[in-house]
């Protein structure tokens, strides 16, 4: 298929790009800015530079391509600020999530595209009772975190729109696996501690598996709503320490809840205390969906090697010596 991927430059993309064309499809991707042109031209896709917040630009672009398929992974997370209020930080992912994603979507029934898959979130948002680990049945949050609100409603946004018009919105888990997806100088700096006891539970996923899964999608009908995260949902104790050893960093600090709540706020004592995991079932399942990371316990170690220093690096187990015979 000709396929219209927005967010071909960005994190996921440049993952997602190579893999489309692997599975033979043809592949037009956007960028933001003239440098990346030469980046997604680099991958194997043909480049467009576009606004998506611009509806009349994205109507022309998609009207140009004529794709048969659109893939909407585009953020705006690049330079992002994390602070006390996660809606500050993400406001141009909420903007792209929300009216971005009504733009691609009007240009697709204009072009007449019935396959549509868009980049949603999985982490955070499951209701904060029951098992730790939820399925796309469980409801999610009815009462978000503070300051967080409005981007848990541009992401409600996105799963509905885009799955009533047929498409597919994959929920993904925490990204990880490229030099510069954040996590290192985040961990490194101690600013990710742990908080109480780190109930909290995360459900992670490696930019490959996050990409194949999407290239799967891609040839499934909708509508539907898939968790794309690895086999091992766990709590920010055992996480972000095995994280902290992978990228060469000191262990985290640990905070009573009181006290990241007078620092970092109530949000970020929820995410780290109360916040529930994702099951990836029936991706695996419908999809038929096999990751090369079944575990984050696995994918930091390969992921991270070359960020540590020499003398940080996790230490390897000595491989052991074959037991001597009589001769």
């Amino acid at each position: 298929m000709r396929v219209f991927v927005a967010g071909a430059s960005g994190i996921l993309g440049r993952r997602l790009v190579p893999q489309l064309i692997d599975a033979g499809h043809e592949v037009v991707g956007t960028h933001t800015t003239p440098a990346r042109a030469d980046l997604v031209r680099a991958l194997g896709a043909r480049p467009v530079v576009l606004d998506l917040l611009d509806a009349q630009a994205v109507r022309r672009a998609v009207l140009e391509c004529e794709p048969e398929a659109i893939i909407h992974e585009a953020t705006a997370l690049a330079n992002a600020k994390f602070g006390r209020s996660l809606d500050n930080a993400f406001a141009g992912t909420n903007a792209l999530r929300t009216r971005g994603t009504d733009a691609l979507l009007a240009a697709a029934w204009e072009v007449g595209v019935h396959r549509f898959v868009a980049q949603s979130f999985a982490p955070y948002r499951y209701a904060r009772e029951g098992g730790p680990v939820k399925t796309e049945d469980d409801p999610l949050d009815p009462t978000p975190p503070p300051n967080t609100q409005e981007t848990y409603a541009a992401m409600a946004h996105l799963d509905e729109a885009v799955t009533g018009f047929g498409g597919i919105a994959l929920r993904y888990g925490g990204f990880y696996g490229a030099p510069d997806d954040g996590w290192g100088d985040l961990v490194r700096q101690r600013k990710f501690p742990i908080v109480g006891r780190g109930d909290g539970v995360m459900s992670w996923i490696h930019l490959d598996d996050a990409a194949a899964a999407t290239v799967l999608a891609l040839d499934h009908e909708g509508p539907g709503i898939y968790n794309i995260v690895d086999d091992d949902p766990a709590p920010v104790r055992e996480w972000l320490p095995a994280l902290a050893q992978a990228v060469g960093a000191k262990p985290p600090r640990r905070f009573p809840a009181w006290a990241a709540r007078l620092v970092a706020g109530e949000a970020a004592v929820i995410m780290g205390t109360e916040v529930r995991g994702a099951s990836n079932a029936k991706a695996k399942r419908e999809l038929g969906w096999t990751l090369r990371y079944p575990s984050w316990r696995q994918g930091f170690p390969a992921a991270y090697a070359g960020l540590a220093a020499p003398h940080e690096r996790p230490r390897q187990p000595a491989a052991k010596r074959p037991a001597r015979t009589a001769s």
